[in-house]
């Protein structure tokens, strides 16, 4: 059967009946849970529309599998099929040893411009879990993809580019806080207006169309004040300017509700309340604040007499408190934007919060130009390689996640109701059978088609 491929007009994918979805199977145990996870998908399409719509999957080479054929780890050919193809889907993938790309995910994230890491969590009842109240955990996670750290760009110890780069700060930049200049590696952390402003505006976008009640800018920019502490500040920027009535950020919330409460309430005593320790302030910081009071109250035609309520509350979070607060608070978070480290660490906390890495899925998105490619989010774990053992729910999650970006919403219930059933019914793989109790033990084929038997 011919397939079509996807397209994008005026921000919106057109997808064909018959799509073309081109896929890497992956390494270790890609094979494994591809082939667990492709029947799930075939079954559920075939199920939702009788038919009537039907994947064309396509593989291409990425990994060992590609280098074993073709002597390269990233073929073009690959990089290719997802630019045309725009949506896509990987397995894990192994990390090259030596010199070259040092991630393939990487790697690909950059070269497509996947700006968007797009982490869901939320916790299926039944799975084992360390925590005491994992059904609290329900968040997205928009990470952000190209930037920060992961850049790559950074000098190793000893070599002559390091000592290059810490002359050139030394000298010419005045820097002497390098503790140990002589023995360090150096890295660069960029953090740009722009790639702040997209990952956040696709926060918001999401936010408004899923009915959210908030978003959390996670930064440590207490710190970090001229990048993560600018990718705050370019958070809040972004979603006033853009979209001014439909957000309220939690200092305006705060300054609204209070006259809200107390319609006689003066600039300067708001001020008070919301500063705590404006007595202890200069002048000029005084005035800041009572400024900043005024300004906001020019929004009570539109979010006064409580009708910020209804409005998305932006507010931020700095990182190690919120590694705290996911644990301790989880429902106060729904959507959480942030850099790619931090992002990195809160993702896999939160995924260990509901039973693991295993069955969390992913996915990486560029917005505005439509590609995407979806994944599972944990390594190859070659031991396991062709045992048929593994948990494959992190691939077929994030197949479900595809379906859903590609519009067929269908298919991406009936995945994620068959899945939840799967495990409500003690019918799971090695990973979840040795922490519960009388539970029936599957292999990784065995739970796709337990699956498949839920649709």
């Amino acid at each position: 059967m011919n397939g079509e491929k996807i397209s994008i007009a005026n921000g919106r994918l057109n997808v064909p009946d018959f799509p073309i979805i081109p896929f890497i199977e992956g390494d270790g145990t890609g094979p494994d849970i591809w082939a667990a996870a492709v029947n799930v998908f075939n079954a559920a399409v075939e199920k939702a529309y009788g038919g009537e719509r039907k994947v064309i999957w396509k593989e291409v080479l990425a990994g060992e599998n590609a280098f074993n054929k073709t002597g390269e780890w990233l073929p073009e050919e690959t990089l290719n099929a997802f630019r045309k193809y725009l949506v896509g889907i990987k397995g894990p993938l192994t990390t090259p040893i030596g010199g070259g790309i040092t991630s393939l995910n990487v790697a690909l994230r950059q070269k497509l411009d996947l700006y968007v890491c797009l982490r869901p969590v939320k916790y299926i009842t039944g799975v084992p879990s360390p925590v005491k109240k994992p059904e609290d955990v329900d968040m997205v996670i928009f990470r952000e993809n190209t930037e920060d750290i992961y850049a790559g760009i950074e000098w190793q110890e000893g070599t002559e580019e390091v000592n290059k780069m810490i002359k050139f700060l030394q000298d010419e930049m005045g820097v002497g806080s390098i503790r140990f200049p002589k023995t360090s590696g150096l890295g660069v952390k960029p953090i740009s207006k722009e790639g702040s402003y997209r990952l956040v505006k696709a926060a918001i976008e999401f936010c408004l169309k899923e009915g959210k009640i908030s978003l959390t800018l996670v930064h440590k920019g207490n710190i970090m004040k001229y990048t993560e502490g600018a990718f705050k500040n370019w958070g809040y920027q972004i979603a006033v300017e853009e979209y001014r009535d439909q957000v309220v950020t939690e200092r305006e919330s705060w300054i609204i509700g209070n006259l809200d409460e107390n319609p006689d309430l003066s600039i300067e005593e708001n001020a008070k309340l919301v500063e705590p320790g404006y007595h202890m302030m200069t002048d000029s910081q005084k005035q800041d604040k009572k400024d900043e009071v005024e300004n906001t109250l020019k929004l009570m035609s539109s979010h006064g007499n409580g009708l910020w309520k209804e409005k998305l509350l932006i507010k931020d979070a700095i990182a190690d408190i919120t590694l705290q607060q996911v644990l301790t608070r989880a429902k106060e978070f729904e959507v959480i934007a942030t850099m790619n480290l931090n992002g990195d660490y809160l993702s896999d906390a939160l995924a260990a919060q509901v039973g693991g890495i295993g069955i969390a899925p992913g996915a990486n998105i560029n917005y505005e130009t439509g590609h995407a490619i979806f994944e599972a989010t944990h390594g190859t774990a070659p031991k396991y390689a062709g045992l048929d053992k593994v948990n494959p729910g992190s691939v077929i999650l994030s197949g479900g996640m595809m379906f859903k970006y590609m519009g067929w919403d269908e298919v991406h219930d009936i995945i994620w109701r068959a899945l939840v059933k799967t495990i409500s019914q003690k019918r799971v793989t090695y990973d979840y059978h040795r922490m519960m109790n009388d539970a029936t033990l599957l292999s990784c084929s065995g739970f796709g088609e337990a699956i498949i038997d839920n649709l």
